[in-house]
């Protein structure tokens, strides 16, 4: 999706335009993962910087840490992932998110790949 932003940790990012970011893993990430049973998402409030891990998600095969993309204060989890993790497996990018955070910095974006270069980055990965 070209309105989403990548880290080299498998994380997009939306700016929603009402000065919140919505965060999830990419769908490469969920693909690697596999069948994923349980997520946990961070607490409404937390203050993130980045590279927290402030996420995990788990599947059949492995447990892996979300990364916040950026700095900035967790507005809400996704809570319909605590009682079907699948949605990150079926739909990565939409119903699939993790949390939403209201950016220290709106400009936090300019950072990130654009959906090209993440296509680039994961094409060297394999």
């Amino acid at each position: 999706m070209s309105d989403l932003k990548y880290t080299k940790s498998h994380e997009w990012v939306r700016d929603n335009g009402d000065g919140t970011f919505t965060v999830g893993i990419t769908d490469h990430a969920q693909e690697q993962l596999g069948d994923l049973v349980f997520v946990e998402t961070p607490e409404p409030g937390a203050q993130l910087n980045v590279g927290d891990a402030c996420a995990v998600v788990e599947s059949v095969k492995a447990a892996s840490d979300v990364y916040a993309p950026v700095s900035g204060e967790v507005v809400t989890g996704n809570a319909a992932l605590a009682d079907t993790p699948e949605l990150i497996n079926q739909s990565a990018q939409e119903d699939g998110w993790l949390f939403t955070l209201k950016p220290a910095d709106p400009a936090a974006l300019t950072g990130l790949m654009s959906a090209d270069e993440y296509a680039a980055y994961i094409a060297l990965e394999d």
